[in-house]
């Protein structure tokens, strides 16, 4: 069975620091890409970050050079390390393990979490107040 497990959120202020961590365990495959993404209600989901096997990295614009994503060796451990917050950075940060894509552009992985061997996690929630 496929778990991913996020923790780490809270609530801090602006310019301040949070890491994320994510637990994967179960993927069927060694492939995937793991990811972050996060979602505020009524708008739409947002790719972040994202690593694949090889640990090659991207980010979205909104926040590269801000924030950091990692894994462990053995990848059952996926971070993001966030600096310099900021109030727009608030919502529910989710990672997921996408295999199947359909859209190829940069964090576009988000639009295909609903594909097969593509999985998500509930979620974590960081508010950062001004």
């Amino acid at each position: 069975q496929v778990q991913l497990v996020e923790s780490g959120g809270g609530s801090v202020q602006a310019g301040e620091s949070l890491r994320l961590s994510c637990r994967v365990s179960g993927l069927p495959y060694t492939g995937h890409t793991l990811g972050w993404f996060r979602q505020v209600p009524g708008k739409e989901r947002e790719g972040v970050a994202d690593i694949d096997s090889t640990g090659a990295t991207e980010y979205a614009d909104s926040v590269k050079g801000r924030f950091t994503i990692s894994q462990d060796n053995a990848r059952n451990t996926l971070y993001l390390q966030m600096t310099n917050l900021t109030p727009e950075d608030t919502a529910i940060y989710h990672c997921a393990a996408v295999v199947s894509h359909r859209h190829f552009g940069n964090m576009e992985w988000v639009l295909d979490l609903q594909l097969p061997d593509n999985y998500w996690g509930q979620g974590t929630q960081v508010t950062v107040s001004s």
